[in-house]
């Protein structure tokens, strides 16, 4: 992969995605890290490589801090790689108790903010007939969902369909566009779960235990470089064999 490339990466201050930066910082020449609160995390990355690292605050549930944030990219280091991360605290609910507003914030916050993102981006990939993107989905979306999870399901779902649909409409500008769906991830992100549901989803799985970061790492390196050239609206399950 070509040194000189700049990648975006949003919620970089997720376990995930500094887990990410870790194992790819050598391969770019800006990574554009997303944040919300946890300015720490980036911090610790920018202590390790410097000026490589952009650090960038937005809250995606608000739609002018997502234009402030593309504002401050500046054209100059618009991105060559887009990696969505970013997703509202994981949490479960019956969907008659669920208010109507939980739905509209996860939506905003998840689909929304890449649309605004994408729009502004995806024409100049176009124009450089060169583009790399990877949405963060999850095993949800992989046969029959999870209980009580029904607001974050449906966000992913969209997701999913945005996914396919620019991967069907840029294909012929060499873009490329993906998607990767794990199953539970046991990082911070599941901090309001119930530790009974995280060890029952555990004992589900063919290998009797929840993903790990290191487990999805080398799907998204892979997507991300070279030699996915020929790869693009495909969503790729991680699931260590659970359907």
């Amino acid at each position: 992969m070509k040194s000189n490339r700049t990648i975006l990466i949003t919620g970089a201050s997720s376990d995930l995605g500094d887990h990410l930066i870790r194992s790819i910082a050598d391969e770019y020449e800006y990574i554009l890290a997303h944040y919300n609160h946890s300015k720490g995390q980036i911090e610790k990355a920018v202590k390790l490589y410097g000026e490589k690292i952009v650090p960038l605050q937005a809250d995606f549930a608000n739609k002018s801090s997502v234009e402030n944030m593309i504002a401050d990219i500046g054209q100059e280091r618009y991105p060559d790689h887009i990696v969505h991360l970013a997703s509202p605290k994981f949490h479960v609910q019956k969907f008659h108790k669920e208010e109507v507003s939980a739905f509209e914030m996860e939506y905003t916050a998840a689909v929304q903010s890449m649309i605004q993102i994408l729009k502004v981006f995806i024409p100049v990939m176009a124009k450089k007939k060169y583009g790399k993107i990877i949405f963060m989905l999850t095993s949800n979306v992989v046969g029959m969902p999870a209980k009580y999870q029904t607001c974050y399901t449906t966000c992913k779902y969209a997701l999913l369909g945005l996914m396919r649909g620019l991967a069907a409409e840029y294909a012929d500008k060499g873009i490329c566009v993906n998607g990767i769906s794990p199953d539970m991830i046991e990082t911070k992100f599941l901090s309001d779960i119930p530790d009974l549901m995280i060890a029952q989803n555990a004992e589900r799985s063919p290998l009797k235990k929840n993903l790990s970061v290191q487990d999805v790492i080398p799907a998204l390196k892979f997507l991300l470089s070279d030699a996915s050239e020929m790869i693009t609206g495909i969503n790729i399950p991680i699931t260590g064999g659970a359907k």
